[in-house]
């Protein structure tokens, strides 16, 4: 049994496939490995991340959930290792057997995993996911991205990409549900992904329209359709702003919690190329595994960011002053993957020609990251 959930508009679907479960259910793998537990929260791209990798060990494993408390922030900093920021009696239990392997992902997760470790003597080995809040070294394994500025260190594993749960099986069985459904749009197609309202990205009208002219422009130039599909955080009128622009033949799918009739994956594995909003890692990170030539909107604002009257909302504004006020290694850069994605020559600015070129031999995240986690049990 697996959570394989399409993309950053499937995101809301996702958070509900895993909260929704019963409590400590069981996922069956493919061989024996050590007793697993993934460490689940509110986020669902982290859930994604834990899930995936789980899933890319082949082992079997125990899904834990968590709800926190309003407060569990000061806990958890005052306290480091603590279950005093969940609420126990709305989560998953805790209790022995001990894991000998845990995979979590998020703040609100590190003190719970750090307090099993210690019920379990030490044995526990913990696999963090993402940025830990928590020293380095209170665990055995950090698997790590670059928009995060984690020093060089022996248990910091640096990926390209964050983990995902597409596969190719995944998209062969998509491109056989949806290739009669859109046989009537002529080939090639451009596939459009398009995120939102992120950090201290803020998607406008104005932006929309942008994007929409840009994809337009390619289209006619390429020949072809326009798939295009929102997320749940792609506002409304940004939608329309960009589907007004459109003058080739298109599909625009406005994001809902219908998780049968979305699309994403269908896109994704009929695409021809695609083109992807650069705030959104998960999607660059889906659609980088199809190997297809892949064009990133940067949804940044030219020129000084506090000339738009939008950076002034709260989101954007708390981010800009945490990255100013924060240590150095709990900053975040997105621009750091989709610039590394363009000088390997994986990707270019949507606007700007594609590059004639060979096959690029992509490296698999999530296979590499699944290694060096056999490794630590192994070592273990």
């Amino acid at each position: 049994m697996t959570l394989q959930i399409c993309n950053d508009s499937g995101k809301l679907a996702l958070f509900k496939a895993v909260i929704g479960r019963r409590v400590n259910e069981t996922a069956q793998g493919n061989s024996s490995g050590p007793l697993t537990w993934l460490l689940t929260g509110h986020k669902a791209g982290d859930n994604t991340q834990v899930t995936a990798l789980a899933d890319a060990l082949g082992w079997s494993y125990t899904v834990k959930r968590f709800r926190y408390r309003s407060y569990e922030l000061l806990t958890n900093r005052l306290l480091g290792i603590t279950l005093a920021g969940i609420d126990r009696a709305a989560s998953s239990e805790l209790a022995p057997p001990w894991p000998e392997l845990v995979i979590t992902a998020g703040r609100r997760n590190e003190p719970v995993a750090r307090w099993i470790r210690r019920q379990s003597g030490g044995k526990t080995r913990l696999v963090h996911v993402g940025r830990p809040w928590a020293p380095l070294d209170s665990f055995d394994l950090i698997v790590t991205t670059p928009q995060y500025f984690l020093p060089d260190h022996q248990n910091v594993f640096k990926i390209t990409l964050p983990l995902h749960g597409v596969t190719s099986d995944l998209l062969d069985k998509a491109a056989s549900a949806w290739g009669a459904k859109l046989a009537h749009l002529p080939r090639p197609y451009t596939a459009v992904l398009i995120g939102g309202d992120s950090g201290p990205f803020v998607y406008t009208r104005e932006k929309g329209r942008r994007l929409g002219q840009l994809i337009n422009s390619l289209a006619v130039s390429s020949g072809g359709s326009l798939l295009v599909t929102g997320s749940a955080r792609t506002p409304t009128a940004v939608l329309e702003a960009l589907r007004q622009e459109l003058a080739v033949p298109n599909t625009v799918y406005r994001w809902s919690e219908d998780r049968v009739g979305n699309p994403y994956l269908g896109y994704l594995a009929l695409a021809d190329q695609l083109v992807v909003s650069g705030e959104s890692m998960s999607m660059l990170a889906e659609a980088g595994f199809t190997g297809k030539p892949l064009y990133i909107y940067d949804p940044a604002d030219s020129g000084s960011w506090w000339r738009y009257a939008h950076n002034y909302r709260y989101k954007p504004l708390t981010h800009r002053l945490a990255m100013l006020l924060a240590p150095r290694r709990m900053h975040r850069d997105v621009g750091n993957i989709q610039r590394q994605l363009v000088s390997s020559g994986r990707a270019v600015w949507l606007g700007q020609p594609f590059p004639q070129r060979g096959d690029l031999e992509l490296p698999d995240d999530v296979e590499r990251a699944a290694d060096r986690v056999r490794a630590l049990i192994t070592q273990s």
